[in-house]
């Protein structure tokens, strides 16, 4: 996974739903290097959750892009296409702009 154009993380999941395995999977392949530079924030939903709160999964990116996956729908190596497809877009930019 492509990490190194994120600038904030945000995670929401249900830690007994089998939607959280995608979503710690997520979190656990963010490299410590990158935790001083992006912004974390992780939250369990928990039965007194208002059920308006989905899990989820946004990422913003450095060109303030934000993509937002349901880890729900999406197993983890969909996840990770899905936010790699807009940092190879960033990779491609910047390669150009050297």
């Amino acid at each position: 996974m492509i990490t190194k154009y994120f600038t904030k993380v945000t995670v929401k999941f249900d830690p007994f739903a089998p939607s959280a395995r995608p979503a710690r999977l997520f979190l656990a392949r963010i490299p410590p290097s990158l935790k001083g530079q992006c912004q974390i924030n992780h939250q369990v939903l928990t039965q007194s959750s208002p059920a308006s709160e989905k899990p989820i999964i946004e990422v913003t990116y450095k060109d303030k892009h934000i993509l937002q996956a349901d880890p729900a729908k999406m197993t983890y190596s969909e996840l990770q296409q899905h936010f790699d497809a807009h940092s190879r877009k960033l990779v491609l930019k910047d390669s150009i702009a050297v």
